[in-house]
């Protein structure tokens, strides 16, 4: 018998392949204020965590008050960048059109942001009714309101869930809710999800298996 009813992805990492490209743009920002970090310091550090806490990050770092502009100009700036080079998590599409299973998306993002980088991956029809932003219910990962909220509204309990996430604050998130979680470790720097997460794997190709059987 299957375990799993409904699979929940994280976005950023996940489904879309835009830690980078978002991390890149915010060094750059940071930098200009004076934090002098580079982008593993940001992966390492601002990965899975809120823009905020970002930004609190970079003005300690930095010494220097931040613009109250800074997240605007970031969200700008970084979404100039992903038009233009976003692309989709390798193999994610195979796996979506593949499971039998009902499946959604739960991010840290704004849901301006996750329509955004799905459209541009030519994702975004295969998640319409079915995307969970942070922002609509002002509560963020470590958190587990958006994976709670998600499965209730999918109609599951979180024992009948399985997360998909990329970093270590998504995955205490989930497993603080009750849910498994598998943890996609192809960009885990510092090895950390093997010790938190459920089951990890490092090729998308992997998922398919693991939630089917």
């Amino acid at each position: 018998m299957r375990k799993y009813k409904c699979v929940i992805f994280d976005c950023d990492g996940v489904l879309v392949d835009s830690e980078t490209l978002g991390n890149t743009v915010l060094v750059d920002m940071a930098n200009q204020l004076g934090a002098n970090i580079d982008l593993e310091y940001a992966l390492r550090n601002f990965k899975g965590g809120t823009i905020r806490g970002c930004i609190d990050q970079i003005a300690a770092l930095a010494k220097v008050m931040v613009p109250d502009n800074f997240e605007q100009e970031f969200r700008r700036r970084s979404f100039e960048v992903f038009e233009k080079e976003v692309r989709p998590i390798e193999g994610i599409a195979e796996v979506l059109d593949n499971l039998k299973i009902p499946y959604c998306v739960a991010s840290s993002g704004p849901e301006e942001k996750i329509r955004f980088n799905l459209s541009h991956t030519r994702l975004l029809d295969k998640f319409e009714g079915k995307i969970f932003s942070c922002y609509t219910i002002e509560k963020w990962k470590p958190d587990p309101s958006v994976f709670i909220w998600a499965a209730e509204t999918m109609g599951f309990l979180p024992s009948e869930c399985v997360v998909i996430e990329d970093s270590l604050t998504g995955v205490r998130a989930a497993r603080k809710g009750g849910f498994d979680v598998f943890g996609f470790t192809a960009h885990d720097y510092g090895n950390e999800l093997k010790k938190e997460a459920t089951l990890v794997f490092n090729k998308m190709s992997m998922l398919y298996d693991m939630i089917e059987n």
